[in-house]
């Protein structure tokens, strides 16, 4: 029998926030950051199941070391460990890992499969990234803003953020969260390669696709990117590199940015392609505040789902 003991909630794209708890989310993740390794343990005795089809460096190790210090425990189930790798039916393992673990968290390749497994299993299911989505990231993104520009940039309006590169699924995250908290969006990229034109259609005027990299870094307090070519597109790395090349995040494209802008990267990061040394080791560099900040969010985020803090 299904277990009814808390009411599931699942975390599988930036909107199934609403304004309100995303901006609190993002205060409790600072608060977390505060706290340091010390402070609560809502998940006593919870064990979180790492259900990764891809590889991971900091979303896998972040998850871990997130539900330890949260007082719980994580086990990392790669494809080879499950018998998904061997055709089982995702219904039938989601049912049945919902009966040992207190939450899912998955990576993979579909979103429709991250949703499959959303539907059956009863406990929460968290993205951790699929072909296009990456919201846990864009928490973590959000967090080192109001680090750099204060803890209201989110809300009091005003801020500027400009992504370079490919309209990948941190590209989508970020329409989403621009969606939900009103700032300016530009994303430069070559035709062919825009984001969901239906995440774009929905953060309305606020939103902007243009095939400058300059346009969109103009007077941006935040410049973002990611690699040209993401996990499942190695094939099409050398065509990227050539359609991409003038979407370099550079000290020349920073410049056009306001003085005190940040350079964001979700990492890894191919240096010399999509950013330079000179902008990933510069002053304006975020970019390691940001990836240790996938920890401080996604502690906010599991207590959130299952401490309903």
């Amino acid at each position: 029998m299904a277990r009814t003991t808390r009411t599931k909630r699942d975390f599988l794209r930036v909107t199934d926030l609403d304004r309100s708890e995303l901006l609190e989310l993002i205060e409790r993740a600072a608060e977390w950051k505060l706290l340091g390794k010390g402070g609560p343990r809502p998940l006593e005795r919870m064990t979180i199941g790492l259900v990764f089809e891809k590889a991971s460096t900091r979303t896998r190790v972040s998850f871990e070391v997130a539900a330890y210090q949260l007082g719980g425990n994580a086990m990392l189930l790669s494809k080879a460990d499950t018998q998904l790798g061997r055709g089982e039916p995702v219904p039938d393992t989601a049912r049945v890992l919902a009966r040992y673990l207190d939450a899912l968290v998955i990576r993979t390749f579909e979103h429709e499969k991250l949703e499959e497994m959303a539907r059956y299993a009863d406990v929460p299911v968290v993205n951790a990234l699929t072909d296009s989505s990456h919201p846990c990231q864009v928490l973590a993104d959000l967090l080192t803003v109001t680090e750099r520009f204060g803890a209201d940039a989110l809300s009091r309006g005003g801020l500027s953020v400009a992504w370079i590169g490919d309209g990948n699924n941190m590209a989508n995250s970020w329409l989403e969260a621009c969606a939900l908290l009103g700032f300016d969006l530009r994303i430069a990229c070559p035709e062919g390669y825009d984001p969901d034109p239906k995440l774009v259609a929905r953060a309305g005027g606020r939103a902007r696709v243009v095939r400058r990299p300059a346009e969109a870094a103009e007077g941006a307090h935040v410049v973002n990117t990611d690699v040209w070519a993401s996990m499942g597109q190695e094939a099409e790395a050398e065509e990227r590199r050539r359609k991409f090349a003038g979407f370099v995040v550079d000290e020349a494209l920073m410049k056009r940015a306001r003085p005190n802008a940040i350079a964001l990267h979700c990492l890894p990061a191919h240096r010399g392609e999509e950013i330079t040394d000179a902008v990933m080791e510069g002053p304006q560099s975020a970019v390691f505040d940001e990836a240790e900040n996938r920890l401080h969010a996604q502690k906010a985020l599991l207590e959130l789902l299952l401490a309903g803090r």
